[in-house]
């Protein structure tokens, strides 16, 4: 799938949930996007963005991050700029990590979560982590650039049982 023709330029990924009941600890879910060279698209990331952080040169980053929910839409945002991100990339992939300070939490455990991705106006693709619900991590999308040099949108979603670090690190890994 691709954005309309002419490869991806500005994509967005919105990530929503609810916040915690009364009295338990606050849900704390992140948007993270591994990035990884053209020469090596299943090796290690070149670099991986999430909310303590950017891309180097700016055409990854997150434009709006919540550590509760809170429960009025989509409350955390990333944004990826495709037309500007150097061609020494071939890659990306995007997920969503459950931070798990105060127990073990899975997707089923978060109430309304969400995610879409959004290219300008057009909805590419949205999710309700209902099919990774026994998972504390998962892929969503995959971005890849084709042999012309534009990029295209695959949908990618694929369950993990770790923690956020763990992820990084594993969330590109080929399907086994």
């Amino acid at each position: 799938m691709s954005g309309g023709g002419q490869g991806l330029g500005k994509v967005e990924v919105r990530l929503r949930w609810d916040p915690s009941p009364y009295g338990e600890p606050p849900r704390h879910l992140d948007i993270i996007a591994a990035t990884y060279p053209a020469d090596d698209p299943h090796g290690r990331p070149a670099y991986v963005v999430h909310y303590d952080s950017r891309s180097p040169d700016g055409t990854i980053n997150m434009s709006r991050h919540s550590e509760t929910g809170m429960g009025f839409g989509f409350v955390e945002v990333m944004v990826l700029e495709f037309e500007r991100l150097s061609s020494a990339f071939g890659r990306v992939v995007v997920g969503v990590a459950i931070h798990q300070d105060g127990g073990p939490r899975t997707f089923g455990d978060i109430s309304n979560g969400g995610v879409v991705v959004v290219h300008g106006y057009q909805q590419l693709l949205a999710h309700d982590f209902s099919r990774v619900a026994d998972a504390t991590a998962a892929t969503v999308v995959e971005f890849t650039r084709d042999s012309a040099g534009s990029w295209e949108m695959h949908e990618m979603i694929r369950g993990f049982d770790s923690d956020p670090v763990l992820f990084t690190a594993e969330m590109g890994n080929p399907q086994p």
